[in-house]
């Protein structure tokens, strides 16, 4: 079982930057993947980004490719999610994930907040 412990959502204006961070304490090797999802008002939850921890490699969603950026600190077993000329439509509770591959979630975590206003 991996805890994923988020952190860093809030109330920001369009155009400003937020960080989220992700702590992973317990996360092993098989663990392989982190990544953001995030579920807006009314919408589905959907893919926002993720990081292949052995490789560093990055995926992100067309939406947020050019504003957000995922990186990982190997020492901490954390993910971090700088979010960069943020717009209203941004808005929505954030989600880590940890999986074996991309998109193969076993693990979330709670949601944080995020709240863009115009």
């Amino acid at each position: 079982q991996v805890h994923l412990v988020e952190s860093g959502g809030g109330l920001v204006q369009a155009g400003g930057s937020l960080r989220l961070s992700c702590a992973a304490p317990g996360r092993t090797s098989s663990t392989n993947a982190m990544g953001w999802l995030r579920q807006g008002p009314g919408k589905a939850r959907e893919f926002v980004a993720g990081i292949v921890w052995s490789s560093g490699r990055t995926y992100y969603a067309d939406s947020v490719k050019g504003r957000f950026a995922i990186s990982k600190d190997n020492a901490k077993n954390t993910v971090y999610l700088q979010m960069n000329s943020l717009k209203p439509e941004d808005t929505a509770v954030y989600y880590c994930a940890a999986g074996s591959v991309i998109a193969s979630w076993d693990y979330w975590g709670q949601g944080t907040e995020v709240t863009v206003s115009s």
